[in-house]
């Protein structure tokens, strides 16, 4: 396959420029490093109005943490900043090789990959329009806000007992199995034991803020429900380079070591591309240390990162 000759050469490319890539970007920009941010525009938590539990930023709205964080990034003026989907990464005799959609090529000594996941909802009717609003996935997140109200959590499989457990904590709790499994003795001891109500009949849809519509036509009435999704990576990047994958309880992550370096030399990942669990404080967290192994390899060499 013919690969157009690149337009421009960057230290690093930095692919997803939400929470991880951002903090990422920051310490190559600091290091005075030229980096390249291709974004687009998909934060995990874009259906979120607010953000919790971010020492600093508590509470406040998610896209502005965000749009901060870029403000002060592009202050830098070695970075460069392109909206738009990175669709293909090759390796090339000097580093990597990006494509844009768009069919412009970029080539860089590293890459940094930040991309994300997808939330895969159970298809019941109303969830999705809720995602985000009043039905979550982190109870850290989104929990305290339901002021110890009545809270369901839709099972998935049999995972969904960590939800469970968990949320008595938060308040209220109905565990609504719609057929997802059915807990062993040792479980449904535990879930007594937590105060939590077990709810076998099937759902029909979600509708209201949180109403829970049942098969046999109740309607349990909720402050918030919970889910527990299955995930899967927000670009085959990884995967195209050929980044070993690890697989998880709810989808496969790349497999990445502690400074954040992947099974391919050169490519570090970061956020919760490369995480069982997630959120932004993580993701700060995750994109800092990759940001700053990734510059370090470029002064000592990628074995000092691996």
């Amino acid at each position: 396959m013919h690969i157009p000759h690149p337009t421009t050469e960057f230290d690093v490319i930095v692919i997803g420029g939400s929470y991880a890539g951002l903090s990422a970007a920051m310490q190559l920009a600091r290091a005075r490093r030229r980096v390249l941010v291709i974004d687009a525009g998909q934060r995990r938590n874009r259906y979120a109005q607010h953000s919790h539990g971010f020492l600093g930023q508590d509470g406040r709205e998610a896209a502005a943490i965000a749009a901060d964080g870029r403000a002060q990034l592009m202050k830098y003026p070695t970075v460069r900043w392109i909206e738009g989907s990175a669709t293909q990464a090759a390796q090339a005799a000097q580093g990597f090789l990006v494509t844009l959609g768009d069919g412009r090529v970029f080539s860089a000594s590293r890459l940094l990959l930040a991309t994300g996941v997808v939330d895969e909802l159970p298809p019941i009717a109303g969830l999705a329009e809720r995602w985000g609003s009043s039905a979550f996935h982190c109870p850290y997140c989104h929990g305290y806000e339901l002021m110890e109200g009545a809270i369901g959590v839709l099972a998935t499989g049999p995972l969904s007992i960590h939800h469970a457990m968990m949320l008595p904590d938060w308040g209220r709790v109905t565990f609504f199995l719609n057929g997802a499994f059915e807990p062993d003795e040792a479980q449904l001891t535990a879930l007594k034991a937590r105060g939590v109500a077990i709810e076998r009949t099937l759902v029909r849809a979600i509708e209201g803020r949180a109403a829970v519509q049942l098969q046999d036509g109740r309607s349990l009435e909720m402050a918030g429900l919970f889910v527990l999704t299955r995930t899967h990576s927000g670009s085959r990047l990884a995967e195209q380079l050929g980044c070993e994958m690890e697989q998880g309880a709810t989808g496969s992550h790349v497999r990445v070591d502690a400074m954040k370096a992947s099974s391919v030399a050169g490519v570090f990942v970061c956020g919760d591309a490369a995480r069982l669990f997630g959120n932004v404080a993580l993701a700060v967290a995750d994109g800092a240390m990759a940001g700053a192994a990734t510059h370090q390899s470029l002064i000592f060499g990628l074995a000092a990162a691996a």
